[in-house]
């Protein structure tokens, strides 16, 4: 029996076959090694569980770790055959080098995209803190990708790595709490964080990015997008997603993300409440009459650059003000559009873009953050 979140019609059947049924089933099943990892941890003391965590991100096998424990690190550690570190290297560019016009697709595209999901969004709203930890949220989400996207950054030791193992035991403890708690409905959400959710998040990093970039007129050659596609495939599987899910081309990744979509239900309050916290954010950092003109300003302009990234249907469904800034996206789409391909005839220019792109991106985050890092701590009680 499928979870009640999980609509399909005749359509969609005769669209993916069997596929709807095999995917329909994975709302139900989570992520048992780290799983199991978690809940060996949550048994040790903080400064332990801490230690053996840094031990895992750095690629020192524990000792004494739990059984649970090491099975965990060595499915992290295992390198698939079909890992390639420069191409890895050459996707993370690809997106660090689009700078502050990739951080507005992360944020309103992405993850917009990703709240439209009206189970998938259930976690972040047991949470808590929904419009106060907005900004903080888009922050550590940055740092996560930045990390990830940083020449070597998935190699074990290094911050993509460490993020992705961390983030996948917080995310292995959150199902625990929420597992457990009477307000989850399994039967009309299924298992909290489950593959189907897991593996839509991979795409909203990298097949949702790709289609927000060139929608903004960032030019991508093939062996770019698909070198983007490599390295997100690879951060999926040191996150848990099972390897079946792990679209290994552009090709391979839409007609997924399309099952996933077409399958989907409408946004719901929720939906709304994580957008609009999201965009509004800027007001929460206005303090004089000036911060609070630019913040409007801000939020003007994003709710018009996320409507022309998500189309006019999802940002109705998400109840998106007119604003002033619609025409924005329009705009930079025809500017972007000529200045990448006059980039593209300039030797020396991609070392440049991506020099400025890792600068755009350090300090958002590390403004951000207040300076801080994110540190993707493994919780140990939720607002459930």
């Amino acid at each position: 029996m499928f979870p009640e979140r999980y609509i399909h019609t005749q359509e969609t059947r005769r669209l993916f076959g069997s596929r709807v049924d095999r995917l329909g089933a994975m709302l139900n099943e989570g992520d048992s090694l780290a799983d199991e990892a978690a809940a060996a941890l949550s048994t040790l003391s903080p400064r332990l569980r801490e230690e053996l965590i840094c031990r895992m991100t750095a690629g020192d096998r524990p000792p004494s770790a739990p059984e649970a424990v090491a099975r965990f690190f060595a499915h992290v550690h295992y390198v698939p055959f079909w890992v390639d570190d420069k191409r890895c290297d050459r996707g993370g560019a690809t997106l660090l080098r689009t700078g502050l016009f990739g951080g507005f697709v992360l944020a309103f595209r992405s993850l917009v995209m990703g709240y439209c999901s009206p189970a998938g969004n259930k976690p972040l709203t047991f949470s808590g803190r929904l419009k106060t930890a907005a900004p903080r949220r888009l922050s550590e989400t940055s740092r996560f990708v930045e990390a990830v996207c940083l020449p070597g950054g998935m190699r074990p030791g290094a911050p993509g790595f460490a993020s992705t193992v961390r983030v996948r035991l917080m995310h292995a403890q959150v199902r625990r709490i929420l597992s457990g708690s009477p307000q989850w409905n399994a039967q009309a959400w299924g298992v909290p964080i489950n593959q189907l959710d897991m593996a839509g998040t991979v795409l909203l990093f990298s097949l949702v990015v790709v289609d927000g970039l060139r929608r903004l007129g960032v030019q991508l050659s093939p062996d770019e997008t698909e070198d983007l596609m490599h390295l997100w495939r690879y951060n999926g599987y040191v996150m848990g997603v099972r390897e079946e899910l792990l679209s290994a081309t552009e090709n391979e990744a839409r007609p997924l993300w399309e099952l996933i979509t077409s399958t989907q239900a409408p946004p719901d309050e929720d939906s709304v409440a994580l957008t609009e916290a999201l965009i509004q954010s800027p007001r929460l950092q206005a303090h004089t009459p000036e911060d609070v003109f630019r913040a409007e300003q801000a939020i003007q302009l994003g709710y018009g650059v996320s409507r022309y990234l998500i189309g006019d249907e999802a940002a109705e469904a998400l109840g998106y003000p007119p604003s002033a800034w619609r025409f924005v996206g329009p705009l930079l789409r025809v500017l972007l559009s000529g200045t990448s391909q006059l980039m593209r005839r300039v030797p020396g220019v991609d070392m440049l873009a991506l020099n400025a792109g890792m600068t755009y991106w350090r300090r958002a985050v590390s403004l951000g953050l207040g300076g801080n890092d994110a540190t993707f701590e493994m919780p140990q009680n939720l607002s459930v």
